[in-house]
C-alpha cells in the first residue's frame, strides 16, 4: 500500500451490508471454489485440508512439520493432526533428519504424489468453471486487483508490526 494514494472511502458504517463487502464475497467465491474441488477430489478420498499440504509437498520438494504449518498458515498442533490423518491413510511419512534428530522432514508416498498430480487439472477444471464468461482481459484485471488487495494487506500488516511507521493511505479492508 502506496501512502501516496488516496485513502478510499467506498464503505460507510450507516450504509453497509454484508452482501456489498468485498471480503464476504471473496470469502463466498473461495467457499464455492473449495467445495467444488473438495467434490471433485472426493474420488481419491481427500478434502481441501488434505490435497493442499500433498500439493505443497509435491511442488515444493521436502518440507519439515513446522514449515508446513508457517506455509499453511495453520497452527502447530492442527497441522499435526491433518499429518496424522494423511500418514494412516498412507499418502505421506516423516522422516528423522540424519542431521539434526530435532527436525522431521514429511515425505510423499507414491500413493500421496499420485493425488498431488491430479490437484493441477482439478483445480484449473474449477476455477475455469467459475471463471465462465468472463474474457481474458477481465480475467487479467480480477487477477490484479486482488493481488492488489494482498498487497495491500500485507502492508497494514507489516505497518501494525511496525508502530513507528507512519499512517494514512488505509483502505478499507472489507
Amino acid at each position: 500500500m502506496n501512502s501516496s494514494l488516496p485513502p478510499a472511502d467506498f464503505y460507510r458504517p450507516s450504509e453497509f451490508r454484508p452482501e456489498i463487502s468485498v471480503g464476504y464475497l471473496m470469502r463466498r467465491v473461495l467457499s464455492s471454489v473449495l467445495t467444488a474441488a473438495d467434490q471433485e477430489l472426493a474420488a481419491w478420498d481427500v478434502t481441501h485440508a488434505q490435497w493442499m499440504p500433498l500439493f505443497k509437498l509435491f511442488t515444493c520438494g521436502q518440507f519439515t512439520v513446522a514449515g508446513l504449518a508457517r506455509d499453511m498458515q495453520l497452527d502447530p498442533g492442527a497441522t499435526t493432526r491433518l499429518l496424522d490423518r494423511l500418514e494412516r491413510k498412507g499418502l505421506l511419512r516423516r522422516e528423522r533428519s540424519t542431521t539434526d534428530r530435532r527436525v522431521v522432514n514429511l515425505v510423499l508416498t507414491p500413493a500421496g504424489e499420485a493425488i498431488a498430480r491430479q490437484v493441477p487439472e482439478v483445480l484449473c477444471k474449477v476455477l475455469n468453471q467459475h471463471l465462465s464468461g468472463f474474457t481474458a482481459d477481465e480475467w487479467l484485471l480480477l487477477r490484479q486487483m486482488l493481488e492488489r488487495i494482498l498487497s495491500n494487506s500485507a502492508a497494514l500488516s507489516a505497518a501494525s508490526r511496525d508502530p513507528s511507521a507512519p499512517e494514512g493511505g488505509a483502505a478499507s479492508s472489507s
